[in-house]
């Protein structure tokens, strides 16, 4: 019966590994949701790790590059995510110090506003215009003062212009 037990559950881990990656505390709670027992969790775990199918540290750094480059989201939110993986602070540190090489916090800002920017009719950015664009990065994760730094940018970048 156990070796049923730890057969079902290493085909269930091997489907939800299918759809994405995840991190080691993210599958052992689905597994443990399933109704398989902790005894057989913890084997199936042991033989995903002796496979090579799980791993903390290469899960979260492709979570925070996927989140700070192709989302766009700030390190507050980025934090959060990886935290609610049930990722250790150092593993969420080195993700987004990596992911952060290839696009700075200050850069997606600019990207972001750059698009919001181009949506409008208008050449400058109003002050109700300025305030939805800060709330919406607010919202993405990103620290105030930055937001306010690059919008205050963006309005001279506009009148320079």
């Amino acid at each position: 019966m156990k070796a049923l037990d730890r057969t079902a559950a290493l085909q269930k881990a091997y489907r939800l590994l299918s759809l994405r990656p995840h991190s080691e505390k993210e599958l052992e709670k689905k597994l443990r949701e399933k109704g398989f027992p902790a005894a057989v969790v913890k084997e199936a775990l042991e033989k995903l790790h002796d496979l090579k199918y799980l791993n903390d540290a290469s899960f979260a750094g492709g979570w925070a590059r996927n989140l700070a480059v192709n989302k766009l989201w700030g390190n507050r939110k980025i934090i959060a995510s990886l935290q609610e993986k049930g990722l250790v602070p150092r593993l969420i540190d080195d993700a987004i110090a990596h992911a952060r090489y290839e696009l700075t916090e200050e850069d997606a800002i600019a990207i972001l506003i750059k698009k919001r920017a181009a949506r409008k009719k208008t050449a400058a950015l109003d002050i109700k215009e300025k305030q939805r664009i800060f709330q919406s990065l607010m919202g993405r994760g990103f620290p105030p003062g930055l937001i306010l730094n690059k919008l205050g940018k963006a309005a001279e970048e506009e009148t320079d212009g």
